[in-house]
């Protein structure tokens, strides 16, 4: 009997943290979920072009020129639509409301470049996060798989790797090893170890 956790990955970009979970879905790491919808809030982004790689069904449910309300509505159609239990963001670029979220409690998952409480909230994503922690001089930086609350970067941490700050760190450079060191590492193993925990319940229901 299969009774995979099914995944949605919402994304906005290239897809490289995508990528992390097809791979780690193809080499075993994640055994209790299983992909099987990635939704992107760009119609030209990479990561469909990975997904469809991988033989994933994919939705592309656009933020631009929707309100808020449309654009959570058209993401919720495709997550029932593929009776969605867990979703990870992957650079996904849109905020979702705390509407949005109540729906699926302990059950979305993002990764933010950073060790959470630092560098994190409103306005630090992507390169900022990192150009910030050089700024500020920490010898330490890393990234962080939390689930998601109604506050940006605000749920509960799941999973978090340090990584080292080297002199002469370009904001470039550092968000690279972030992604490599960590990013890559930790997110596949907080879906498992999410999914593994709802499959779980599940089993205890039959």
């Amino acid at each position: 009997m299969n009774n995979k956790v099914n995944i949605a990955v919402l994304v906005s970009g290239g897809g490289t943290n995508l990528q992390a979970l097809i791979n780690a879905q193809k080499s075993g790491i994640i055994t209790s979920g299983e992909i099987k919808l990635v939704v992107s809030s760009k119609k030209n982004a990479y990561a469909l072009k990975r997904a469809e790689n991988a033989g994933i069904k994919t939705a592309i449910c656009e933020r631009k020129g929707f309100s808020q309300k449309e654009f959570e509505e058209s993401i919720l159609n495709a997550l029932e639509k593929e009776k969605i239990e867990v979703i990870v963001l992957a650079g996904f670029m849109s905020i979702l409301s705390a509407e949005f979220v109540k729906r699926y409690p302990d059950r979305i998952i993002n990764v933010h470049p950073s060790l959470i409480p630092s560098f994190c909230g409103e306005g630090f994503y992507g390169l900022k996060v990192h150009k910030a922690a050089l700024d500020y001089g920490v010898k330490v930086t890393g990234a962080t798989v939390h689930f998601v609350n109604e506050i940006p970067d605000g749920g509960r941490i799941i999973m978090q790797r340090a990584v080292e700050i080297k002199e002469n760190d370009t904001p470039e450079a550092l968000q690279k090893r972030v992604m490599e060191n960590a990013e890559w590492i930790i997110l596949p193993a907080a879906a498992e170890k999410v999914c593994k925990e709802i499959k779980e319940r599940k089993n205890e229901h039959i």
